[in-house]
């Protein structure tokens, strides 16, 4: 089913944030023939009630309920219905609707996204943690019911546009680009003392607070290896970072006939968000175009691992298997929380992460642990692995 053949049914879950907004925004320069069903948002009521006027869905929800009435208020008289809470968002995600975008940040999104999935709509996938802390589980769901995770990640959904299906067992490397994000250039003593308002200050898209932190760490990155070797059935070893700052090349595919193939265009959410609402259509709509003339040049390094750890941790998390990579996205929320509220340093983001898996392997739940078989086993990992974080958090704190 492309954009271009048919109107299709819309929910946008974390409609308030940079994605959610973007994808909106998208539509409505696209002017695509779409009814939206759903919008859901995490506090910001007073924009979410602007979308819903706007785009007029069957439901609204606001996750915080404390926020409900003020909802009610700002959509009176409008018809459209008002909800609050976690499992009216869940209720949302797999309300009837043909496309969802999944944008809510970190393991919040887990649930909706599954719900989506069970119900067999095509899923425009931001949401890496829901992929990272229950991959397999997920697009095992979204198989039987008809369903498909199309990634809405630049570099996914470049690799999702360039790998040939056809050829997927002659792949050698993904190669996934990164910008280096604000730190790229910095040293280890100057990170050390990086602010939040530093670490936010990403030198190409405008990110929620969370996201930009992990670009900051590159735990970003460590969390889209992780969701690349899910989403195409990749080992540890054929997953590779390559730091490249203009971040005109998604990402790379290489095959084992030596050609590489790569996806490029402007650093705009919009075009993978483009990629997966209208495949296996394409979708016209006023995007910015590439002038390489214009650009002159493109410049590449390898990571530094030892100024950027959270990529090793990564590594080793998806090489560990189990509840690894859930415990690493936990603790990494984690300590992401207590850095921006100046309860940690920068540099005691990765330390963080990495002592919690340490400390969690040694209590046996790494091992083995079968995370992504049900929601209860994800969400009992992320509830040990948090309370072990904050331990770790306690012990740093300043």
């Amino acid at each position: 089913m492309g954009a271009l053949t048919l109107p299709r049914r819309v929910s946008v879950l974390g409609s308030t944030g940079s994605v959610g907004v973007s994808t909106l925004d998208l539509l409505d320069k696209a002017g695509a023939e779409v009814e939206v069903t759903a919008l859901t948002a995490g506090r910001n009521v007073e924009r979410l009630a602007e979308q819903a006027l706007r785009w007029r869905p069957k439901l609204a929800v606001i996750e915080d309920e404390t926020k409900l009435a003020e909802l009610r208020q700002r959509l009176d008289g409008s018809g459209i219905a008002a909800a609050a809470g976690h499992n009216a968002v869940v209720e949302a995600a797999s309300a009837d609707a043909q496309w969802v975008m999944s944008s809510i940040v970190g393991f919040a999104g887990l649930a909706p996204t599954l719900a989506a999935a069970q119900a067999g709509a095509v899923i425009g996938l931001a949401n890496k943690e829901s992929l990272v802390c229950a991959g397999p589980s997920l697009l095992r769901a979204a198989k039987l019911a008809g369903g498909v995770v199309i990634p809405v990640d630049s570099e996914h959904s470049a690799i999702f546009q360039v790998l040939d299906p056809m050829n997927a067992q002659r792949v050698d490397r993904l190669i996934l680009t990164s910008s280096g994000g604000p730190f790229r250039t910095w040293s280890a003593e100057q990170m050390a003392h990086a602010t939040p308002e530093q670490a936010v200050a990403h030198p190409n898209f405008s990110m929620g607070a969370k996201i930009s932190v992990d670009s900051a760490t590159m735990m970003n990155k460590g969390l889209e290896i992780i969701e690349a070797a899910y989403l195409f059935g990749m080992t540890n070893e054929r997953v590779e970072v390559l730091i490249h700052h203009q971040q005109i090349i998604h990402s790379l595919v290489e095959y084992s006939d030596g050609s590489t193939l790569a996806q490029l265009g402007p650093p705009d959410m919009r075009t993978p968000i483009a990629c997966a609402f209208a495949w296996p259509d394409r979708l016209p709509w006023p995007a910015p175009r590439l002038d390489l003339a214009a650009i002159g040049q493109l410049t590449f390094e390898e990571p530094d691992l030892r100024r950027f750890p959270a990529l090793k941790i990564a590594k080793e998390a998806l090489a560990a298997g189990g509840a690894a990579p859930a415990v690493m996205n936990a603790a990494n929320e984690v300590a992401v929380a207590a850095f921006l509220d100046r309860k940690i340093g920068f540099l005691d983001i990765a330390a963080t992460v990495a002592e919690t898996l340490e400390r969690v392997e040694t209590q046996g739940l790494v091992a083995g642990a079968a995370v992504g078989d049900t929601l209860e086993n994800a969400r009992h990992t992320d509830t040990l692995a948090r309370r072990v974080a904050g331990e770790v958090v306690g012990g740093l704190g300043r």
